[in-house]
């Protein structure tokens, strides 16, 4: 018996090890890809093929699979797009960001604590909508406005779906449709961040949406825990402090000569 236990535990370390080596495999081998083709065609692929299971199901089961795996998806899609878009030389920057896809893979993604739920709907909205400005940029509003909606969408569902709300359906909706009222208006006045020459580029809407993520579930949080009320000594201080963050940005941070 104690034999068996020894060779079980034997195999679930080296499966977990076998995981572990996939998965930076994978998250290295999206970046490079992209970077050595010079297209983000390629790492999309690679992304969407990682997602097979998603399709190899009943075809009533389907939709449900996606809508379940859009956020992993979108954060897959988002880091790819963002190597595209930070140059096709290799560069320290691709290699952050090879890095912190490996990180999402390993570790942030199989969190499921309510702390876990945050980072990776926060994470979600931040990459998601920088990929989504760079790649709308100079084409038509309503590829900005339907990407926006979701990303919003999937991080709304995301949240109230991992806390078991089952009246889910209109919140996701309307919190797509902010998503895509702030990404539309800031599409006349789109203010971009560089870091210094490594190519990596953010828009401030990424931030301000990132920042409207948090709040949202810190009070869906208070509304959870006082049956359907919110307790306002939960959520004062985040508001206060988002708002002074909200306000610092686009006051002192929103120089024309960051004008995209």
């Amino acid at each position: 018996m104690a034999e068996f236990i020894l060779a079980r535990k034997t195999r679930n370390a080296a499966s977990a090890a076998v995981h572990m080596l996939l998965n930076i495999l994978f998250g290295i081998g999206s970046i490079m890809i992209t970077v050595f083709t010079g297209a983000p065609l390629f790492g999309l692929l690679l992304v969407l093929i990682s997602k097979w299971r998603v399709f190899f199901v009943r075809p009533r089961y389907i939709w449900a699979n996606f809508k379940s795996s859009l956020l992993d998806i979108i954060i897959g899609s988002s880091i790819v797009l963002i190597t595209y878009y930070t140059g096709q030389e290799l560069t320290w920057a691709h290699g952050i960001l090879a890095l912190f896809y490996c990180l999402w893979l390993i570790w942030i993604k199989p969190m499921t604590s309510e702390k876990g739920v945050l980072i990776q709907a926060l994470i979600c909205s931040f990459l998601g909508l920088t990929a989504a400005s760079q790649l709308a940029a100079g084409s038509d509003p309503i590829v900005i406005v339907l990407l926006a909606f979701i990303i919003g969408f999937s991080v709304s569902r995301h949240i109230l779906f991992r806390a078991n709300d089952k009246n889910y359906g209109l919140a996701t909706m309307v919190f797509g449709l902010i998503f895509s009222e702030a990404a539309w208006i800031s599409n006349s006045w789109m203010i971009v961040y560089t870091f210094g020459d490594s190519g990596i580029r953010f828009p401030q809407i990424a931030i301000l949406l990132t920042i409207l993520t948090f709040l949202y579930y810190i009070i869906r949080e208070s509304v959870i825990v006082n049956d359907g009320k919110v307790k306002m000594s939960d959520v004062l201080a985040p508001i206060c402090f988002s708002a002074i963050v909200v306000i610092a940005i686009v006051f002192w941070f929103s120089n024309p000569i960051f004008d995209i």
